[in-house]
């Protein structure tokens, strides 16, 4: 009896109300649940960061209650030398638990806000506390830290994590406060050390009846459990199932090296997106800039670092924003004297339309990293500039809202989804690897097909995104931004970006220490796919020793190359039957655009080697050709290959129109472009082709490039003597159609002719 009565003493002298320690019914059913409003959330954030803001629209989602404790302090909870630290967030925690240690029926939770997010409502955290029958819950980790002497002293488990995680603990007020006021030592002194010597202290731990949720029904330690945790979606939301003990816990926290695992879930959980919504979020803190008096002011940087097919496109697509010029200016690097040419033609037609473009060339033997800081630079430092937009020239941007579009999206650093036509490859990445690179994350292939469609947060993005000038003059007001170690400077940007301060990061701690550390600075970089935006251009092979070296991007940016040389009406040929036939069976129709016939007869002029219309020709079988012309071959200027899959892509499916029941192989011996003047060849004699067809496509204008000319077929007493420039004819080669080449009266003509299934 004796023994029995000095307990409650003890108890009250550790400074605990009798009456809360008092047996209590055991039926589950004889006790009441716990209100929601009996449960207060405290946190600690000493800087409001966009892990913070996610912390707090997490917390609002379920109508939780959160105080934030902190607000407006200088941090002096550790810093990278110490690799330890936190104790700030205690000696906080002790001053705010003063108001409520006597509230014996208030739950207290204790959560960081930097790197957690809410998973589960009240009723469901409350019912979870109150069914563990312990008065303090800690969250439980695999690993042991700070010091790794102590994991002997940790009561032993069966089953479930066994070490002490002081990122969050639930409890009753009181016993909560009674923990806390132990707290005697510095700010820059270790939490995590702190807690855990008072739950490894027997006495202590039972007289408090502190466990630790070692099985995460509520808190989910990600450090040590990545491949743990899984992505549940129901009823319209995402959970996170922890798979090894089959359950769903209230809390993510991203400790150490899993940031970027928890920004992942962060796409999902809790309303983020689901299959039955799609993206719940997307819509949230827009930017209706209807509503603004003027549009907001961009700086416009245009990263040209190496040869770029297309780039006279891609310069154009700039002044075909959708945005009004005068709140636009423009930083040009160009590194390549190759695109000087294409700079100086663009700048003629800019100047008259964006007041401010700055050029800085491959004169100034500028670093990738040096260039790309010294364009963010201008926009930071002009407190006028609303907006920084860096985009690379191998981005092709289609959509002419774009800009407005991720305006309004309203993120620091947003970037549009671009990805390489009929590949995986984009300009964002989902996950990294261990070492920092690619890696692919769970739904990297959804979001780029477009099977999930939402606003992405992740660790990397490239080639074209947005960031706000404001961000640019606080968060990021560092100068070297694309300069780290050995990374690029995409990599480098990125990083910096998401990680500490560039000051403190050459103190780097461990992973394990991370999360022990002054908040990092951890700006949230999303991708958009919201929209079709564009597509980014394959320059890797790109071969600039021809004139109109784009002409052989046939194979690598198929698309572009398409956009760029056929004719806009091709594709008429088969939805409106504006295929024309002239003669009898001579067929004529639109292939090539204006640009295709420029480009191909300046390449043959640039070449200049034209036969002279001889005989003798050793360019052929047999090196004699009977009814010679005046050209130059495909294969001369080394366009044979990318010629004969043009034929294959773009004058079969014709072909099969037209003479159906036909099937061309697409091959063809001779492919050449003719030349005829009036002092050279004038005209071709009557012949037969050696093919099977024969396209003949017009290169330039009659009435403009010259007088006269067109094509006769002889056995029809047929004549077209108005050739369209950029439009082909298709006819049989043999035994039907013998023709001949009518002269030309004055200028010069050129035609691209191929003879086709030889």
């Amino acid at each position: 009896m004796a023994m029995g009565a000095a307990g409650p003493l003890a108890l009250l002298l550790l400074g605990f109300p009798v009456s809360l320690l008092q047996p209590g019914p055991t039926a589950e059913t004889q006790r009441p649940a716990i209100p929601s409003d009996k449960l207060l959330i405290l946190t600690v954030a000493t800087k409001e960061t966009d892990g913070f803001h996610r912390f707090m629209q997490s917390a609002k989602y379920f109508n939780y209650t959160v105080k934030v404790l902190g607000k407006g302090e200088e941090w002096k909870g550790g810093d990278a030398l110490n690799s330890i630290g936190g104790g700030q967030k205690v000696r906080l925690l002790k001053s705010a638990m003063e108001t409520y240690a006597d509230e014996e029926d208030l739950v207290v939770m204790y959560v960081d806000c930097y790197d957690v997010l809410f998973a589960g409502g009240s009723e469901e955290l409350l019912k979870k506390f109150q069914q563990t029958n312990h008065k303090v819950i800690f969250a439980a980790d695999g690993l042991i830290w700070p010091d790794k002497k102590l994991s002997d002293k940790y009561p032993v488990v069966r089953s479930g994590k066994r070490f002490l995680n002081a990122g969050g603990f639930i409890g009753y007020a009181p016993y909560v406060n009674n923990i806390v006021q132990q707290w005697d030592l510095q700010d820059n002194d270790d939490d995590q050390l702190f807690y855990t010597k008072v739950y490894i202290d027997q006495l202590k731990r039972e007289r408090i009846n502190i466990t630790l949720d070692h099985k995460c029904n509520i808190f989910q330690t990600l450090n040590g459990a990545v491949d743990e945790v899984v992505l549940k979606f129901e009823e319209g939301r995402a959970r996170a199932k922890n798979s090894l003990y089959d359950t769903l816990p209230i809390t993510l926290h991203g400790n150490g090296p899993t940031k970027i695992l928890l920004n992942y879930f962060g796409n999902y959980i809790p309303n983020g997106w689901s299959r039955e919504l799609g993206c719940s979020a997307c819509d949230t803190d827009l930017l209706d800039l209807g509503v603004l008096n003027e549009n907001p002011t961009v700086t416009i940087g245009v990263f040209i670092e190496q040869p770029t097919p297309f780039l006279p496109r891609f310069l154009d697509r700039l002044l075909t924003l959708e945005y009004a010029k005068e709140k636009l200016s423009l930083f040009i690097h160009n590194n390549e004297v190759y695109h000087e040419k294409h700079i100086k033609k663009f700048w003629e037609k800019a100047k008259n339309i964006i007041s401010t473009i700055k050029i800085v060339g491959p004169e100034e033997n500028l670093s990738q990293a040096d260039a790309r800081n010294m364009g963010m630079d201008i926009c930071r430092q002009n407190k006028d500039c609303d907006y920084y937009f860096s985009i690379d020239a191998d981005v092709v941007l289609t959509n002419p809202q774009t800009l407005k579009l991720l305006i309004e999206q309203n993120r620091k650093i947003i970037a549009p989804l671009v990805t390489r036509h009929g590949k995986l490859w984009s300009n964002f990445w989902g996950a990294l690897s261990a070492d920092g690179y690619y890696a692919r994350s769970e739904d990297y292939v959804d979001i780029v097909q477009g099977n999930r469609v939402g606003v992405w947060n992740v660790p990397y993005v490239a080639n074209i995104y947005l960031i706000k000038g404001q961000t640019l003059r606080s968060e990021m007001k560092e100068r070297n931004y694309f300069a780290r170690d050995r990374l690029d400077p995409d990599m480098a940007f990125c990083r910096n970006a998401r990680e500490m301060t560039l000051q403190r990061e050459k103190d780097s701690p461990s992973a394990e220490t991370f999360h022990m550390l002054s908040p990092p600075k951890g700006i949230f970089m999303y991708i958009t796919n919201r929209h079709e935006f564009g597509r980014l251009l394959s320059s890797a092979n790109y071969n600039i020793s021809h004139y109109n070296n784009d002409l052989w991007q046939i194979f690598e940016n198929p698309v572009e190359w398409k956009e760029t040389y056929i004719n806009p009406n091709y594709s008429k040929i088969f939805t409106e039957n504006i295929v024309e036939q002239p003669c009898p069976d001579v067929f004529w129709f639109p292939i090539f655009s204006e640009t295709a016939c420029d480009e191909l007869v300046e390449e043959m002029e640039h070449y200049g080697q034209w036969s002279g219309g001889k005989h003798h020709d050793s360019r052929i079988s047999g090196g004699y050709e009977n009814v010679p012309t005046d050209d130059i071959h495909m294969k001369q200027i080394g366009l044979e290959n990318e010629w004969m899959h043009f034929i294959r892509e773009f004058i079969a499916p014709v072909t099969l129109k037209v003479f159906a029941g036909y099937y061309t192989k697409g091959h063809a011996l001779l492919n050449f472009v003719v030349k005829y003047t009036t002092d050279r060849q004038r005209s071709l004699r009557p012949h037969h082709d050696a093919s099977t067809f024969t396209i003949n496509i017009a290169l330039n204008k009659i009435g403009e490039d010259f007088q006269g000319g067109g094509c006769k077929f002889l056995r029809y007493n047929c004549s077209i003597e108005s050739p369209r420039k950029g439009w082909s004819f298709m006819h049989p080669g043999r035994l039907t159609h013998l023709h001949e080449g009518l002269p030309i009266l004055n200028g010069t003509r050129y035609i691209a002719v191929s003879f086709i299934d030889p």
